[in-house]
């Protein structure tokens, strides 16, 4: 035994000698991380209200597939774990813990919803764990010293309602507008962005009217604003309450200029639905390409697109946006981890994913400017200003 210790003794005595010489040693990889894969998750709502947006679950899922069909980000395989959510906030929640804690994820990337990724933020940054690409445009996820971990995906909706508030100055100056919105951080956010954005401005908030998820219709909020006689209507929600604003709005013979917010403004899935006619003259704005707009026929942007639709999710609408969306937020992934190349850390990727600099993924349009700096987080500096014109929406200037 005593020969045993001695042996022992003598095995250790040289990386005892390198430790305090300073010899490297090897380190564990970061959680998730492989020689040949990545694994992250994501969140998302592929059941309950909003399970309509669970398309852009399987165009994520396709996105990779194509990704490591083509070998993968220096040498390593994406895995990637879409789980439900049913935009439930607890539930969240409890998914995040089992993707972080039971499935070691490197990275919780492009979860859907403003509210859901809330619940579980503080739980990211005290871990360290990247919230990458939040599918949400809340402007308080620029929040680099708070929660340096957090970064958003989509455009901040305080550009988006500043567009709308320039167009409204410049062509409705003296516009009594009314507010229809979700009751929640994301729909608020909009009614906020309005009103501080129209301070001083000879054009008002005249009345605003909310309304949760749960809610079979939001008639009787429409009602309530047209009596106002407003003359402009903000829209902060998503497809489902646009299209019945839209219906119940021609119904009662209700014509506000319309502004709807980008997440719902899809020629596809909203204004086909409620009614082309109907939709009209509808303002929005947008950061990606619309696949069904002629204007971008034979764009290389669209025929890389189209090819990976066909081949990698042929059972998806490729008209739909929020695909379009899913393939834009895949290059954004993909091209920080090229960025870290060998090194992929959890630290390092932080610092690829805010150093980003004029990046030009494929369906954005021309108008939307990509960029991250450590001291703003703020993906997108810029939008497109557009309007339906019964079959498209078409590229207008901002005023």
């Amino acid at each position: 035994m005593i020969a045993t210790s001695l042996k022992a003794a003598r095995l250790c005595a040289p990386m005892l000698v390198g430790l305090a010489l300073g010899a490297p040693v090897a380190r564990a990889q970061d959680p998730g991380v492989a020689a040949t894969s990545v694994t992250i998750g994501q969140t998302i709502p592929l059941s309950g209200p909003v399970s309509s947006y669970s398309t852009f679950s399987r165009a994520s899922l396709a996105y990779y597939d194509m990704v490591n069909a083509q070998g993968g980000i220096a040498g390593r395989k994406i895995n990637l774990l879409s789980v439900d959510d049913s935009f439930s906030p607890p539930k969240t929640v409890e998914q995040t813990r089992k993707l972080v804690e039971g499935d070691q994820v490197f990275a919780i990337v492009a979860p859907m919803g403003g509210t859901t990724a809330k619940a579980v933020q503080k739980y990211l940054n005290d871990k360290g764990v990247p919230q990458f690409l939040i599918q949400s445009s809340l402007p308080s996820w620029n929040a680099p010293q708070e929660f340096p971990w957090s970064i958003s995906g989509l455009p901040n909706s305080d550009i988006e309602v500043g567009l709308y508030a320039r167009w409204i100055k410049a062509k409705m100056p003296k516009a009594r507008v009314a507010v229809l919105y979700q009751n929640d951080d994301f729909g608020r956010a909009y009614l906020t962005a309005l009103t501080d954005e129209l301070k001083g401005a000879q054009a008002s908030i005249v009345a605003a009217e909310a309304f949760n998820l749960t809610d079979p219709t939001v008639d009787s909020q429409i009602v309530r604003l047209a009596a106002t006689k407003a003359d402009a209507l903000l829209i902060g929600a998503t497809s489902r309450q646009t299209i019945q604003t839209l219906k119940k709005a021609a119904e009662i013979g209700w014509k506000p200029q319309m502004f709807v917010a980008y997440p719902a403004a899809n020629v596809e899935r909203t204004y086909k639905v409620a009614g082309a006619d109907l939709a009209k003259g509808a303002i929005s704005s947008s950061v990606f390409k619309d696949p069904s707009d002629p204007a971008f026929a034979g764009d290389k942007d669209q025929k890389d697109y189209f090819a990976f639709m066909d081949q990698y999710y042929p059972k998806g609408d490729k008209l739909d946006t929020l695909n379009v969306a899913a393939y834009v937020e895949g290059q954004f992934f993909a091209e920080v981890l090229r960025r870290c190349g060998a090194e992929l850390t959890r630290k390092n990727f932080l610092a690829k994913a805010t150093t980003l600099g004029d990046y030009k993924a494929g369906m954005l349009r021309d108008a939307a400017l990509v960029r991250t700096e450590p001291s703003n987080y703020n993906i997108f500096r810029s939008m497109q200003l557009l309007q339906f014109d019964g079959a498209r929406n078409v590229s207008i200037p901002t005023p």
